[in-house]
């Protein structure tokens, strides 16, 4: 039985928090009702007493790692994952292998995820130097974005030719998205590690190899090239407090330029290295305790507008290697909504903050059609968490592929009981139900 009834449980949506019944029908929000509902035929009913119905959370940034690196991850794992971490909807990074830098390979994603996906998909298309027109080709009702790497990270997939670059800005049809870190300037703090610490550069030096003015330096000109030619540019990832003057508050409706800050920027500093090592090495590097604070005020003003995880798992093998050949990069989509509830706790954020920005901003920020909310007529997309139902991370109430997360010990106070995709529950109560498939993301464009 498909269809639900959420009886008497605590909505929250665009700013408020009311006490509702919510019916479910046909994989859609039939109604929201705060007098209740009396009855209803043929559902299975959920007393939601004590509890918060949250849209469910919309992630514009993860590496799923498939095709070509399902040792690593996959997106049958990584969907189940999300679930369980209340992320009901993904956009996933072209560098796989081989790279999505093809109409063709692009579609074979979209193809592979109908068959295992238990959440909603998007893919970006890919940008390199060699293959702008057939980027341009995409479609921006049925695709999320243009993904282009400014620095080179996992897969080295990096777009550095001026001429490329002034034509991607000035032609790009729909949202651009950049990593951006200036290469230069990374190889050539790199080689000065290198001089100084040979084969033995520790993890505490990522940091200042991926360096605050390498992402300004990148930042700023992707900035700049998106004014001079009106791109739609969204920066992802941002870990500097000095990238913030770049970005402006204000409603999203009203933006070409945008920002996301990622689970870890907000979460850990670079402090953190003594302890969890190269376990949290990421591209941008985690930064200073002021560029957190920074970031997390951005946050809450509007300067950043989405949050999101960059969920790239790699194997503790792989983790474990030598600073210069251990990849970038962790799992993070089972822990991210557990994680900011954690700071709601904390009094960083509230968690009318935490429903705007990972489920409602995103749905407004790529004008995704009918998620991000909880509205009448919206598809069924809902999470259900306890605030007070304290847990702790441990490799057994793991569902990452790769079987280990930075955030391993970490105890949280709030935990996501039940999770719905188009109406249908995916995850409830610690059980994932496999057999349950997402859809693929429209944007009204």
């Amino acid at each position: 039985m498909n269809d639900q009834l959420i009886r008497n449980v605590q909505v929250v949506n665009e700013g408020r928090t009311f006490t509702a019944d919510v019916l479910v029908r046909g994989g859609r929000i039939e109604r929201v009702a705060p007098e209740g509902i009396g009855s209803a035929d043929r559902v299975r009913e959920f007393d939601g007493a004590g509890r918060h119905l949250l849209p469910g959370a919309i992630d514009d940034q993860v590496h799923f790692r498939e095709p070509g690196l399902t040792h690593k991850d996959d997106i049958a794992h990584a969907s189940a994952a999300a679930a369980a971490g209340g992320i009901t909807s993904f956009m996933e990074m072209p560098n796989t292998v081989p790279q999505t830098l093809t109409q063709e390979l692009l579609e074979a994603k979209y193809a592979r995820a109908a068959e295992c996906s238990l959440v909603n998909w998007s893919f970006y298309m890919g940008i390199s130097n060699n293959n702008l027109a057939e980027a341009l080709r995409t479609d921006p009702r049925t695709v999320c974005g243009l993904k282009a790497f400014l620095g080179s990270s996992t897969g080295d997939m990096l777009v550095d030719d001026p001429g490329t670059l002034d034509r991607l800005f000035k032609e790009a049809h729909m949202l651009l998205a950049v990593h951006a870190e200036d290469e230069h300037t990374i190889r050539a703090n790199m080689q000065r590690a290198v001089e100084r610490w040979g084969e033995a550069i520790p993890i505490e030096e990522h940091p200042r190899i991926r360096s605050a003015e390498a992402c300004h330096k990148s930042s700023s000109n992707a900035v700049a090239l998106a004014k001079e030619h009106g791109t739609r540019l969204h920066v992802l990832h941002i870990s500097t407090a000095r990238e913030l003057d770049l970005f402006a508050p204000g409603p999203l409706e009203n933006k070409h330029i945008t920002a996301e800050a990622c689970v870890h920027h907000l979460w850990f500093t670079d402090a953190d290295h003594a302890n969890k090592g190269s376990l949290i090495k990421w591209n941008p590097a985690v930064k200073t305790a002021e560029d957190r604070a920074a970031i997390r005020q951005a946050v809450i003003d509007g300067r950043i507008d989405v949050v999101a995880t960059d969920h790239a798992p790699h194997t503790l093998d792989e983790k474990a290697r030598p600073y210069a050949q251990c990849p970038s990069g962790a799992p993070l989509v089972q822990h991210a909504l557990p994680t900011m509830l954690e700071l709601m706790h904390q009094g960083v954020f509230t968690l009318h903050q935490v429903v705007e920005k990972m489920c409602h901003a995103p749905a407004r920020l790529f004008r995704i059609e009918g998620r991000g909310f909880i509205r009448e007529g919206h598809h069924a997309d809902l999470v259900l968490v306890d605030l007070d139902a304290p847990w702790t991370v441990t490799k057994e109430n793991l569902l990452y592929k790769c079987g280990w997360s930075p955030l391993e010990g970490q105890r949280f106070r709030s935990r996501v009981v039940h999770t719905w995709v188009n109406g249908r529950s995916v995850y409830a109560n610690g059980q994932v139900d496999r057999t349950v498939r997402g859809q693929r993301l429209r944007f009204d464009r």
